[in-house]
């Protein structure tokens, strides 16, 4: 079923924070297109205004330039909202062994204060990003919700202290929460530029560019490489599923696995790049050697489907950056 197909009740009212984002705006993209009404929460510090420029004439759209570390503004924009997607974050393992600082400011304070203030205005659904990073140096495959390892890095800590939050906000204040774990999501909207970009734009970017893209490592570490509108799906079949999820994590995935080398021969063959070769190089601090989810239980437990596979989701992601870089 097509998230499209998904019913809320009528003047339903969603709050996307990091609505300026990658997943953000695709989320609000997508529940305009359903009818109901956005407030989209953003500070522009890693969104952009051009991922939301084309909803501001949209009579149900609300942009609020805010932080969410400022409670005040959480607050603020909770009221007389039915739904909450939170998707503000800092990412990127690498930089948060940088700066654990920003990241214990925006990914643990900024989740409890929205968490908080979705208390205070009675939102019924409190639906956040988590990640598969939480599964830290288990060596299981595939991963399965309930059995993690030791985190690896300052940004896997954060999403592992908001999925306890969860789990306390709905035990102890009533509030529903849903905890979603992304596992390497790709698409259109997703930014290839800077030092911190994400694996697939950037190889998109270099080769497009006739540029050499790197791969970290021997290029044999795999990744369960998931097409935005499964996560699409997911949040929105999270925000209506009944009352008996709350306070769980979920994987949210393909449940496939696709090595770098594997990746960077689907994108030279599907660009007829094939003569630029790769420039491998170390591998980088904090990153999980292998990635596989068993989605079984969001199947389960609200009916998600991840029904984009790998080979589709990078063939559309292709086609949008061919006119977008």
């Amino acid at each position: 079923m097509s998230y499209l197909d998904i019913t809320f009740p009528e003047e339903s009212t969603f709050l996307v924070t990091g609505g300026a984002g990658f997943i953000g705006s695709n989320l609000c993209e997508a529940i305009l297109k359903m009818g109901y009404k956005v407030k989209c929460l953003d500070n522009l510090s890693n969104g952009h205004i051009e991922n939301i420029a084309s909803f501001f004439e949209n009579q149900k759209f609300e942009f609020i330039n805010g932080d969410i570390t400022d409670f005040d503004v959480c607050n603020a924009a909770c009221k007389n909202v039915d739904y909450v997607l939170h998707q503000a974050a800092w990412g990127s393992v690498p930089r948060s062994i940088e700066m654990p600082r920003i990241y214990e400011d925006n990914n643990i304070k900024g989740t409890l204060n929205m968490m908080d203030a979705a208390v205070n205005n009675q939102v019924k659904k409190f639906v956040y990003a988590s990640s598969s990073s939480v599964y830290g140096d288990s060596k299981e495959l595939p991963k399965v919700e309930g059995r993690e390892g030791k985190v690896l890095s300052p940004y896997a800590l954060t999403k592992k202290v908001a999925e306890m939050y969860g789990q306390m906000y709905s035990d102890l204040y009533g509030l529903e929460t849903v905890g979603m774990r992304y596992f390497n999501v790709f698409g259109r909207r997703q930014d290839p530029n800077g030092a911190y970009a994400a694996v697939i734009p950037k190889f998109i970017r270099s080769l497009l560019k006739d540029e050499a893209p790197q791969i970290n490592g021997d290029g044999e570490t795999s990744r369960d490489f998931t097409y935005i509108d499964n996560v699409i799906e997911a949040n929105l079949k999270a925000a209506i599923s009944n009352s008996s999820v709350s306070g769980k994590t979920y994987n949210i995935a393909v449940g496939g696995r696709v090595t770098l080398n594997e990746l960077y021969s689907k994108i030279t063959e599907l660009l007829g790049k094939e003569a630029i070769q790769p420039i491998y190089c170390p591998e980088r601090v904090g990153d999980i050697r292998h990635s596989n989810a068993d989605i079984s239980n969001a199947v389960n437990d609200f009916s998600y489907s991840g029904s984009i596979d790998f080979s589709t989701g990078i063939t559309n992601a292709l086609e949008w950056y061919k006119t977008n870089i």
